[in-house]
C-alpha cells in the first residue's frame, strides 16, 4: 500500500517554489541646484526574460508617467512625456533617467517601475519608497543698494566741485572789481589840465595858464 502511494506521488510534477521578483533600489532624496537631475534606478531580477520596460512616474499615487524605455535582444525603444524633458538610458542592472530644464513646480516624489514583459509570466517590481526630487527655486537677482562708501565718495566729489565753483566765482568777482577800480583811476589821471574858476572866464583870461620860460630871465647874466 505504501509502495503504491509513493509510485503515484513520483508522477506528480514538483511545484517551483522559487518566485520571480524584480527588486528596485533608488536614493530617497535628490536636490537639484542647476535644473538638471540624474536619477539612477538599480534593479535585480532573478528570472529570465527577453523584453523589459522601465518607466519613471511622479506623484504619491504614481499617476503621471514622465518617460519610459523598453528593450529586448534586438532593439531599444524610448518615449517621453510631452511636458517633460527626459532622456533614458539602460545599462546592466540599472536604468538612468536624466531630467533637465526642471522648475520648482516639478518638485515631487518619483518612482521607478521595472517590468519583465516577455516571456510569461509578467513580472513587475513592488512599489518602492521613491525619490523626492527637490528643485530649488532660482533666486531673482536684486540689485544691491549702493554702499555707504560709494555714497560718501559722491558727496565728497559734489562738495569739491561746489567749492571749486565758488572759488572761481570769487576770483572772477575780485578781478572784475579791481579792473573797474583801475579804469576809474585812469580816467581821473587823464584830465590833468588846470582849470580856472568860472569867474575868470568873464575877465578874458585864457582857459589855461601858459608855461613860463625862465631861461629868458637868465640870459642877461654873465
Amino acid at each position: 500500500m505504501l509502495l503504491g502511494i509513493l509510485v503515484v506521488l513520483s508522477f506528480i510534477p514538483t511545484a517551483d517554489v522559487t518566485e520571480n521578483k524584480i527588486l528596485v533600489a533608488q536614493r530617497p532624496l535628490l536636490t537639484v541646484d542647476n535644473k538638471t537631475a540624474t536619477l539612477i534606478c538599480n534593479y535585480t531580477y532573478n528570472g529570465t526574460g527577453e523584453e523589459f520596460r522601465a518607466s519613471l512616474h511622479k506623484g504619491a499615487n504614481s499617476a503621471v508617467e514622465v518617460c519610459f524605455i523598453s528593450w529586448n535582444t534586438s532593439k531599444i525603444v524610448s518615449k517621453l512625456n510631452k511636458d517633460s524633458n527626459c532622456h533614458v538610458t539602460h545599462d546592466k542592472g540599472k536604468v538612468i533617467f536624466n531630467l533637465w530644464n526642471m522648475s520648482a513646480s516639478q518638485t515631487d516624489i518619483y518612482f521607478c517601475k521595472i517590468e519583465a514583459m516577455y516571456p510569461p509570466p509578467y513580472v513587475c517590481n513592488e512599489k518602492s519608497n521613491g525619490t523626492v526630487i527637490h528643485v530649488k527655486e532660482t533666486p531673482i537677482e536684486i540689485q544691491e543698494p549702493q554702499s555707504a562708501i560709494s555714497l560718501w565718495i559722491m558727496v565728497a566729489m559734489t562738495g569739491i566741485l561746489a567749492l571749486y565753483s565758488m572759488l572761481i566765482t570769487t576770483v572772477f568777482i575780485n578781478y572784475w572789481q579791481k579792473s573797474k577800480k583801475n579804469l576809474y583811476h585812469q580816467n581821473d589821471y587823464m584830465n590833468m589840465t588846470p582849470r580856472h574858476p568860472p569867474y575868470q572866464k568873464k575877465k578874458g583870461y585864457p582857459s589855461y595858464a601858459p608855461t613860463r620860460d625862465y631861461t629868458a630871465y637868465r640870459s642877461w647874466q654873465p
